[in-house]
């Protein structure tokens, strides 16, 4: 099972950071490691001062797929999820700077949160649905699967052309803007619309 994460995929994200709109998905990985395991708490990791929550939108495989034309990408997952890309954006900013990949900032232990799953045929279309993230009872990110550069099925087309996409495999398919700073006690919901996927307890 492998953690495959979209970098840059909603503009006002890339605003935010200002950083420069790609002309391709921004692909990296997060090893099996680094899922947070359920019911416990995010632990802000020793090596970081600016651990940011990043809340995203999640695609699990369910078969074996290479080279997946984007018309069949839909054959491909069952069910979508909510969870968080945690990054330690200090160190992420000092890998950026030397032009060093961002493993360490974004797939420590512990930096992958993976909610509830729930069927895509519960909704109209995977390509309007509205999440959120909320901090300490106030909603910080909300996003939109309408608002993203590359769609869910074209996220999956692009990464198959590098990775056999296997069963069990999760796709992060990108933040919205709103990411910041998460504190020891801190609380944090993800939510479709009003189904809950996940409470996290930061520590």
């Amino acid at each position: 099972m492998k953690i495959i994460c979209i970098g840059r995929n909603y503009v006002k994200h890339i605003e935010e950071l200002q950083n420069e709109r790609p002309d391709e998905p921004v692909v990296f990985l997060k090893p099996d490691s680094a899922i947070l395991l359920k019911q416990h708490p995010f632990v802000i990791p020793e090596f970081s001062n600016d651990v940011h929550h990043e809340v995203e939108i999640l695609v699990k495989i369910n078969k074996v797929g290479k080279y997946i034309e984007p018309k069949f990408a839909h054959n491909y997952y069952d069910e979508i999820g909510l969870g968080i890309d945690f990054t330690a954006r200090d160190l992420q900013a000092k890998l950026k700077e030397k032009g060093l990949p961002w493993e360490k900032a974004k797939a420590f232990d512990g930096s992958a949160v993976i909610g509830n799953f729930f069927p895509k045929n519960d909704y109209d279309s995977v390509e309007n649905i509205e999440f959120k993230l909320v901090k300490n009872g106030e909603i910080v990110q909300l996003g939109n699967t309408s608002h993203m550069l590359w769609k869910i099925d074209e996220l999956i087309a692009h990464v198959s052309q590098f990775f056999t996409l296997k069963k069990g495999d999760i796709i992060f398919t990108g933040t919205p803007e709103g990411v910041a700073a998460v504190k020891p006690n801190d609380v944090l919901e993800g939510f479709f619309k009003d189904k809950k996927s996940f409470r996290i307890q930061v520590k």
